[in-house]
């Protein structure tokens, strides 16, 4: 918008004094003006000027409600270039404006979330970059509220940041992070800026790359200062607390150091900000806070902004046409245009001169109706005082205060109006000064037009507006107020003819429009005609030039690059090859490193069989006969690893990973097959360790050719298979002979006993109610409730029995079911064996004690029997259940639903095992008589006799009970012999000692690492170590 220059002093004369309305008028067109200018849709860096201005007018108004009243009628979801200078604008106002800015930008925190959530959602690259200034601007906020010791421009001294931060270490903590996310938005948006800007120095003197790096300045001001703040309070928390707990804050810390220092020494090589900033230089490395001492080092970056030389500003002094004119008015105005624009060119008018006066005349009338709509709204507000002033006497207080309220409500109309018509008077002007512009440059009445339409536009909808309240006032009137309505009915219809007023001069604007718009749609076509052409003219030359170039630089690097991939076609032939060499060489270490390898964990094998600590390790043949085959399997894998080396030497993944594995089983093998053989006959031990010692000397050979490159093609794995099977015939040899001849029976042996066990227990419980039966016909009073309790106990014990039993058939057919695969059930008994045993044996001693528990209690019941028997028998029956719990446990599947079932059965079993016992107990002491201890009758010499008998029975009790414990230990090592039987040779000789009994276990025996101990014959044990030889059987 352009306005006048030098006014005449004679009409500046004719003003009237300004008034503070005025004053206020004035003051908001100034910011309007400035708003406009500073925030527009050009990709322009905003003008210092008028971001000054409007600075300035918050320290005027002491606060921003005027620039927000101006700034959220701005179209800023239409224009991301708009949206962009309005927040540069918005940050140097709450940076440099009146601190009552804060809080007013804190009202409209949603209207700035909602403007940077629109552009961010977006593809739009202002777009983009409006989301992270908005995200900055709110930070902003919320940061100086939180902290008001910060003003928005933060720059405050030591002392104010020591106050601050307090002497809490807690508080201390949060504000710097609070400071490290303040750092962290203001260079995302440096970075954002830089991302989309390519960093030449021809970028940042074009007017689009200045608009995108105008706000950065704002950016580096605040940066240096938080930089600095953060270093402070890092010292200060390194000083409270342990370095450790701060290694997050420091990491965060660094990091920001190095994006701050290199958005600084970017920001510096730009001309752009060399000339409106001057930034300073961060040291190469950040602060050492673990050394108190560096604070002392640091030194406080300070921005400086050079003082800007005076801007040619136009003078924004426009002509205030507050009152009528006098009569003399249009000479004035004459004057007015003569010396603003110089006289006429000679006597004869021109069109536009014509247009012009033509304008002035109806400007005037326009002003003359305006005074006129004034002066009748003057007199309808008089009138309607005098009104109310007549109904204040005649009306009681309720109603004057109502007339009051309408009074005041009427004269806000009236200021509404008075407000209106200072405005349509100032749009005159407006249009005055744009008529006389018109004259000299016809291209800028578009803005005035619409301004001029939306100002018409406006006072119409304002003057329905008054009119739709006038009438809702006059509508809620009461009856006794009727004359009043009426008086204002009227006063509504003088308004209607001031709105045909109006009507009328937004006509005269039209045409003055229309006639505005055909001289510059005249100069528009020719001016854009001649600018086409021109720009054609150039493009063409330019393209042109810009082929040639090309075309010599197309020709110039094509023979570069073809003289470069020529060079590097030979060079990365020579590498290829070293490569190649060098991967033959690479694969033949590894398989080397590999074979070296084996040869040790091989000898280490070897050395075992002479090695007279490892006489105590002993294994089965069953385990023996298992490695022996893998081992040969791995001979297998070991033959085609070998023969794929030698097709393709650079891949020797497969004959390490085979060799691997052969050695390992191979040295397993043999470390295996000498421990069994401590626990095989002479001759076949003796066999078994010649073959032992073959087979890992054909190994260590085999192993030693591999590490030789030329030994390894006439190298044999298969070699190493004859002593292999030789191994696994002797360990098949060494297997008991009746389990060969009893495999194919297992399966049927293990449901014959189960089933077997199964009816032992029905048959016990029967017997069991057949002799409650007849202890309640033959027996009578305190021996009834004792052989009662004891068969009930025996009943219940037996119910357990049967519930255990058919929990552990269930349990062994998911396992059979499970672990047989494609085999039958025949089959996976035979090839388990020794579990197989086990579970017969656990079956036939469960069934076996419930037959002997139901003939104790028989005998207890008929007074043949001791109680004692009846405890032995439940002591068997819980041992028998935990060994058949045992055997099923090993092989079955841990979160098995019927393993927890059998476990829970095995509890039961016991607990009904020990109520056996109590009711046995009890009962015994019921029964049995006890003779009273009465010795009155008796003398010195009698009482010392008998107890001189008493303690030759004791003594003779004694070595009973010790003789009864040696023939028990007797009986069981006997027991466990006779036990082993089953899955020892009965070639074995006598001498060699039996392996520790293992139960419900599937793993080898562990080996034995006491040192240079003999093993002790069985004529050899003491009975007091508590240690009997037993035989290992496998489950």
């Amino acid at each position: 918008m352009n306005s006048i220059k030098n006014v005449p002093a004679r009409v500046l004369s004719r003003r009237p004094g300004h008034s503070l309305e005025a004053e206020r008028e004035q003051f908001d067109k100034t910011q309007a003006i400035s708003i406009s200018k500073a925030i527009n849709t050009q990709e322009a860096p905003v003008k210092e000027k008028h971001a000054r201005r409007i600075i300035l007018g918050t320290h005027h108004e002491k606060g921003a409600f005027t620039f927000w009243s101006y700034a959220i009628g701005l179209p800023l979801p239409s224009s991301s270039i708009l949206s962009w200078k309005f927040c540069h604008v918005l940050h140097k106002v709450l940076r440099d404006g009146h601190p009552n800015v804060l809080h007013d930008c804190q009202r409209y925190r949603s209207n700035i979330r909602e403007i940077g959530d629109l552009w961010g959602h977006l593809h739009d690259r202002y777009g983009q970059l409006v989301n992270v200034y908005t995200k900055l601007l709110l930070t902003k906020i919320s940061f100086h509220l939180k902290h008001p010791q910060f003003p928005a421009g933060l720059e405050v001294t030591d002392e104010v940041l020591e106050k601050a931060a307090g002497t809490d270490v807690n508080n201390i903590f949060q504000l710097t992070v609070e400071m490290f996310d303040y750092m962290d938005c203001e260079l995302k948006l440096s970075e954002s800026v830089f991302r989309q800007l390519n960093t030449a120095i021809a970028v940042s003197q074009m007017s689009s790359g200045q608009c995108r790096l105008a706000p950065l300045i704002q950016v580096i001001q605040d940066c240096s200062h938080l930089y600095h703040y953060t270093v402070k309070l890092l010292f200060k928390l390194h000083s409270c607390l342990p370095a450790d707990t701060l290694q997050g804050h420091r990491d965060r810390f660094h990091e920001q150091f190095h994006s701050l220092r290199n958005f600084f020494r970017r920001a510096s090589d730009m001309l752009y900000f060399k000339r409106l900033i001057q930034i300073p230089r961060l040291p190469e490395g950040p602060p050492n806070f673990l050394r108190a001492s560096a604070l002392a080092e640091h030194i406080k970056p300070v921005v400086v902004i050079p003082e800007e030389a005076p801007e040619d500003e136009e003078p924004e002094t426009l002509i205030e046409i507050s009152t009528g004119p006098p009569a003399g008015e249009p000479v004035v105005v004459a004057d007015l245009f003569e010396q603003t624009f110089g006289p006429p060119n000679g006597s004869v008018k021109d069109d536009r001169d014509l247009q012009i006066e033509t304008l002035k005349r109806e400007v005037e009338t326009l002003r003359a109706e305006l005074d006129k709509i004034k002066l009748e709204a003057q007199r309808y507000i008089s009138q309607l005082k005098g009104q109310v002033n007549t109904l204040e006497g005649e009306r009681n207080q309720g109603l004057r205060e109502e007339a009051e309220k309408k009074a005041s409500a009427t004269e806000a109309r009236y200021n509404k109006l008075k407000e209106k018509h200072s405005e349509l008077i100032n749009t005159h002007a407006e249009l005055l000064r744009k008529n006389a512009d018109t004259a000299k440059q016809l291209t800028v009445t578009q803005q005035s037009q619409e301004e001029v339409a939306r100002v018409k536009e406006q006072l119409a909808f304002q003057m329905e507006q008054v009119k739709r309240e006038s009438e809702m006032k006059l509508e809620e009137q009461s009856d006794q107020l009727e004359k009043l309505k009426r008086e204002l009915e009227a006063k509504a219809g003088e308004l209607v003819h001031v709105q045909e007023a109006l009507s009328r001069t937004e006509q005269s604007g039209s045409e003055l429009s229309s006639r505005l718009d055909t001289l510059s749609a005249e100069k528009d076509t020719l001016s854009s005609a001649m600018r086409q052409r021109e720009a054609d003219l150039l493009a063409a030359q330019n393209l042109v030039r810009e082929k040639e170039e090309a075309l010599s630089q197309e020709q110039q690097r094509n023979s570069q690059e073809r003289g470069e991939l020529q060079g590097r076609l030979a060079d990365k032939e020579s590498q290829e090859q070293g490569l190649r060499q060098r991967l033959l060489d690479e694969q033949f270490a590894v398989l080397r490193g590999t074979a070296a390898e084996a040869e040790r964990i091989l000898q280490d094998a070897v050395s075992k069989l002479d090695d007279p600590l490892h006489l105590r390790c002993t294994s089965s043949p069953d385990y023996l006969v298992s490695r022996a085959q893998a081992a040969l399997e791995a001979v297998s894998a070991l033959e085609k690893g070998h023969t794929l080396y030698l097709a393709s030497r650079s891949d020797a993944s497969a004959l390490v990973a085979a060799l691997t594995q052969f050695s390992h089983l191979t040295a397993d093998t043999i470390v295996n097959g000498g421990a069994t053989s401590h626990l095989a006959p002479t001759d076949p031990a003796d066999r078994l360790i010649d073959t032992c010692r073959e087979c890992g000397a054909r190994a260590l050979e085999l192993v030693r050719q591999l590490q030789d490159q030329q030994a390894l093609q006439q190298a044999q794995p298969g070699l190493v298979r004859n002593p292999l099977q030789g191994i696994l015939q002797l360990g098949q040899e060494l297997k008991p002979k009746s389990l060969d001849v009893r495999q194919e029976e297992l399966g049927a042996m293990v449901d014959k006993e189960m089933a077997a066990t199964s009816a032992a227990i029905e048959d016990a419980v029967q017997r069991i109610e057949d002799m409650m039966n007849q202890a309640r016909h033959a027996s009578s009073g305190v021996k009834l409730e004792v052989n009662e309790r004891i068969l009930n106990s025996c009943t219940d014990l037996m119910k357990a029995i049967r519930l255990l039993v058919t929990t552990s058939t269930s349990l062994q057919k998911e396992i059979v079911e499970s672990g047989r695969g494609a085999a039958t059930q025949q089959e996976f008994y035979a090839k388990n064996s020794r579990w197989t045993e086990g579970l017969i044996s656990a079956s036939k001693a469960v069934g076996w004690g419930a037959t002997q528990l139901v003939e104790s209690a028989d005998k207890v019941v008929l007074h043949t029997g001791k109680y004692e028997e009846l405890i032995v028998c439940s002591h068997e029956i819980a041992a028998s259940t935990a060994q058949l719990v045992a055997a099923s446990k090993v092989k079955a599947d841990k979160h098995s639903p019927h393993l927890s079932r059998l476990q829970e059965c095995s509890r039961t079993v016991n607990e009904m095992a020990a109520n056996v016992v109590a009711s046995t107990k009890s009962g015994q002491e019921q029964i049995e008589e006890r003779d009273t201890m009465d010795f009155s009758g008796l003398s010195l010499i009698k009482l010392k006799k008998q107890e001189m008998e008493t303690q030759v029975r004791v003594l003779e009790l004694e070595k009973t009970l010790e003789a009864e414990r040696v023939r028990l230990g007797e009986l069981r090592k006997q027991h466990y012999v006779l036990a082993g039987v089953v899955g020892t040779p009965g070639e074995e000789e006598p001498g060699r000692p039996s392996p520790a009994p293992r139960s419900g276990t599937s793993k080898k025996p562990p080996l034995a690492q006491k040192p240079s101990v003999a093993p002790r014959q069985d004529h050899q044990l003491d009975k007091k170590d508590g240690i009997y030889p037993a035989q290992l059987v496998n489950y």
